[in-house]
């Protein structure tokens, strides 16, 4: 009674897939063009009956008159997927989507296609959006989130707080006991929303969020001061930016790790998993892992079949953008059992209790889509996303995820 829709599910694209396409776009020299829809949810068709209260100060020519709305509207649960639904026709309807950026005149004709059916605000060449600045050269594109990240010191009063050079002390471990609960816990639910949204750019820091983000609904004083720390280390490290070069493979390469047991409370492990198209870092991720690892082979192992996972959504990704590349990827890890399990058809006593799904790895290591590839933890990139290194270390993993300083400290 009262519910007026049956779906509310909007397909949106992950950030992953945004940073494949520019760094596609940088090394194919795409011209990437960026605009927005007028009031988009308005043109949304409804395909359930809909009827609302009249608005404040129209009057009715009966009492308890109510509106039956022909179009999507603000506010609507189901506005978003309405609108989702009539762009997918209306684009599938005109061309097949893939508009690879190589022909000029067929932007402008899209644009103008767009244009007519709904009124577009065009905003030229890409500059800034979703909160992400982007600058183009010759050489390549630049994303950075520095404008997003002033705003967050400026809103926690950390313009001018003293300057810290790592995101989290190293050896330091937060805990859900210790400490006292905090007056205003929504304040660190904010910001750690805001600091999870800065990690599409800063995969530095994301081991220190990802340690942030188990504590928001309890938070206490010692992970303030954590999430503080953290901010420190904003306010004085350089603007880091992502950089897609132009003269970069297309080639996809993954690099994997696990602190196993790492988690003082629940002794799970830290599943940290990078990715590169190239040069180009393109995806990363820092996170606790479903279920306790009897050992630290096994730990790594689950860190690889995350890994392999996403390397095969991007593979798809790839050849939806028609850059399919029949090579072999490599996956680097820095752990020989991990490594042996994965190639190994044989279960033994020590694969036996892994769960079958893990076992994605050894699937995908026969059919030759993957390579396991042992790497000393020396050089392991991905290894800075599980665990707090100290500076030295901090500084040669920073260097490892091919960022570049685009601005001055704040």
């Amino acid at each position: 009674m009262g519910v007026d829709y049956m779906e509310t599910f909007s397909p949106v694209a992950r950030m992953t897939t945004i940073k494949t396409f520019l760094a596609i776009a940088a090394t194919k020299g795409w011209d990437v063009q960026q605009l927005d829809i007028n009031n988009a949810f308005l043109h949304g068709d409804l395909y359930e009956e809909v009827y609302m209260n009249l608005p404040p100060g129209f009057k009715g020519g009966k009492p308890n008159q109510v509106c039956k709305l022909l179009k999507s509207l603000y506010g609507l649960r189901q506005a978003s997927r309405q609108w989702n639904s009539k762009l997918t026709k209306s684009l599938e309807a005109d061309d097949d989507i893939l508009v690879e950026g190589t022909d000029s005149g067929e932007i402008r004709r899209i644009k103008g296609m767009l244009n007519t059916l709904y009124k577009i605000k065009d905003l030229g060449q890409l500059n800034y959006f979703l909160g992400i600045e982007a600058l183009r050269t010759p050489s390549g594109i630049n994303l950075c989130q520095r404008k997003y990240t002033l705003e967050i010191l400026q809103e926690n009063g950390f313009l001018d707080a003293k300057l810290a050079k790592t995101p989290c002390t190293p050896g330091s471990k937060v805990t859900s006991s210790e400490g006292i609960l905090i007056d205003n816990p929504e304040s660190y639910r904010r910001l750690v929303g805001k600091l999870l949204y800065l990690t599409n750019t800063r995969p530095g820091i994301s081991y220190s969020v990802q340690q942030l983000s188990q504590y928001v609904d309890k938070p206490r004083d010692t992970h303030l001061v954590a999430a503080h720390r953290l901010l420190r280390y904003l306010k004085g490290s350089p603007r880091k930016v992502l950089y897609y070069s132009s003269n970069s493979e297309l080639k996809l390469q993954g690099f994997c790790d696990s602190d196993w047991a790492t988690c003082a409370e629940t002794r799970k492990s830290i599943t940290g998993f990078c990715v590169f198209l190239g040069d180009s870092l393109i995806s990363w991720k820092t996170k606790k892992q479903a279920t306790i690892s009897r050992s630290s082979s096994e730990a790594e192992y689950k860190a690889l079949a995350t890994t392999v996972c996403e390397i095969q959504r991007l593979l798809y990704l790839l050849a939806d953008l028609k850059v399919n590349k029949n090579t072999t990827i490599p996956l680097f890890c820095d752990n020989k059992s991990a490594v042996a399990i994965g190639g190994n058809h044989v279960f033994h006593e020590r694969t036996k209790h892994i769960e079958i799904d893990f076992h994605v790895v050894r699937q995908k290591v026969h059919e030759g889509v993957i390579k396991l590839m042992h790497i000393p933890s020396h050089k392991q990139i991905a290894d800075g996303l599980t665990k707090a290194l100290p500076i030295t270390l901090f500084e040669v993993f920073h260097s490892k995820l091919g960022l570049q300083d685009l601005h001055s400290p704040a």
